[in-house]
């Protein structure tokens, strides 16, 4: 049944992924009636965000009537409208990733993310858009264009995964599929005011079927697929079906999306921690309500300093500009605009990259961190922090010489870290600002033991039932 009585009568574009499928495969709507509303939610906002650059419409609503005729079984996402990130291979369309020569690079099949969700029986309404290389934590690049935030231009949509935040929460379809090496799930989530978890490593199995050589380790050991939503809940029932396994991704961990029980209350760790870049005062805002919710739900939270964060962070994104300087330059400077170059130019100052016997000691190092937070998160399952250390940033702010990457990047430590651990971290909204340029929401992250992404959600969803979701606030501020 349908959550509360706003949806009951709220336009279908509106309705979450739960009470989508929920009034679908009980037959109140047709999966047809669902996809016309989000196709028609998409003319009518998409052309001033740019956040979905290829239309599916035709494909969406064929799949759409197919779904309707159908005696088979109905899945769990049953007629769900979802967007597609720009760098995951679907069949019979381009993998540009933004980049212009890459344009016609056409998949010949759907990587496993896909094919989970449509084997779920969610209906693919187009592609979102990504900086290119989808290596920013803004969302431009020279094929399509620039994603603009559906708060207001006064906000980056983040990036990569820029598109898939500005269209979930705008209401272009209810989940969003990107991925993550940096935060590319988390900066949207953030930026737009949405919800996501980043999965931990080996969770939702990947792999692109039209690339032409195996990507490095550190990318194969970062890098997640992941979705992102307007509320936990959606993540809690979308979640099972995209880490159902594929036998092309061989690291792939094939455990069920809910873990065993474990002792209550469960131990919350906050921190505060600004590695020297100042907490702005609406972050600290943001970060004491969802402190506040968690206790009022029950959860045991104490401020206690996780071990070697900075430390981890740094060295995190250092052998990261390591792999990418030794893989990835040449068909950056090669493919590459200016600006790219420009930005990848200040990423190497600023994150000097590992290279050699440094890049192998610090890959190393890697299980060190990994064993350190481990036993941290064996008496406090699950770590409350910042995400960004300042409300999110303007547009193209990461293009703006030191200072600029700096702000979008430097001060993402928290983001970088549970990344090189393979952690699953959440994002969600506790605070809308009133800054100069106008609203916006700030976000908190939530990270949990390895392979409870469950327990990171559960404890979003406990902080939505004290601070609700923004989806509509942002609604009536778009009109």
């Amino acid at each position: 049944m349908v959550n509360d009585a706003r949806e009951i009568s709220a336009p279908l574009w509106q309705w979450s992924a739960q009470d989508i499928a929920a009034a679908t495969k009980a037959g109140r709507v047709t999966v047809r009636e669902v996809t016309e509303a989000a196709l028609e939610r998409m003319e009518a906002v998409n052309p001033s965000l740019n956040a979905v650059v290829v239309s599916l419409a035709d494909e969406a609503r064929a799949e759409a009537e197919a779904l309707d005729k159908s005696d088979a079984p109905k899945g769990p996402l049953h007629g769900v409208p979802v967007t597609i990130k720009i760098n995951v291979d679907q069949k019979g369309h381009a993998t540009s990733n933004g980049v212009v020569a890459f344009k016609d690079v056409v998949a010949p099949d759907d990587a496993p993310v896909v094919c989970n969700l449509k084997a779920a029986g969610a209906i693919v309404i187009g592609r979102s858009n990504t900086p290119e290389f989808s290596f920013r934590a803004d969302t431009d690049n020279p094929l399509f264009g620039r994603t603009h935030n559906p708060w207001g231009q006064h906000i980056s949509s983040g990036g990569s995964s820029g598109g898939a935040g500005a269209a979930v929460m705008a209401g272009i379809g209810a989940l969003g599929h990107g991925n993550d090496i940096g935060g590319s799930l988390r900066f949207p989530a953030s930026a737009n005011g949405a919800v996501t978890v980043k999965p931990g490593l080996g969770r939702v199995p990947a792999w692109n079927p039209s690339q032409k050589a195996e990507r490095g380790l550190l990318a194969q050991s970062m890098s997640v697929q992941g979705l992102i939503t307007r509320t936990a809940a959606d993540l809690h029932l979308a979640m099972p079906s995209l880490i159902a396994p594929d036998a092309r991704d061989p690291f792939h961990v094939p455990l069920s999306w809910r873990g065993g029980v474990i002792e209550t209350p469960i131990k919350v760790a906050v921190s505060f921690d600004d590695f020297g870049y100042g907490l702005h005062r609406d972050v600290k805002i943001a970060l004491d309500a969802a402190a506040s919710a968690l206790s009022n739900a029950g959860y045991a939270v104490e401020e206690v300093q996780p071990p070697l964060a900075h430390e981890i962070g740094e060295a995190g994104y250092r052998a990261l500009m390591g792999e990418v300087k030794a893989i990835m330059r040449d068909d950056i400077r090669d493919y590459g605009s200016s600006t790219l170059n420009a930005i990848f130019d200040e990423y190497f100052v600023q994150f000097p990259p590992y290279e050699g016997a440094d890049l192998i000691r610090a890959v190393a190092q890697r299980s060190y961190y990994a064993r350190a937070w481990s036993q941290f998160l064996d008496d406090y399952p699950l770590v409350l922090c910042p995400f960004l250390l300042k409300p999110f940033f303007p547009p193209n702010r990461d293009a703006e010489g030191s200072e600029g990457v700096r702000e979008a990047l430097g001060s993402a430590h928290w983001s970088f870290i549970m990344n090189f651990l393979g952690l699953p971290a959440g994002n969600l909204p506790t605070h809308v600002a009133d800054l100069p340029g106008g609203k916006q929401p700030i976000g908190v992250q939530i990270a949990g033991r390895r392979w409870r992404e469950d327990l990171v959600v559960d404890a979003m969803q406990a902080i939505e039932a004290e601070i609700p979701p923004l989806c509509h606030m942002l609604w009536d501020h778009m009109g």
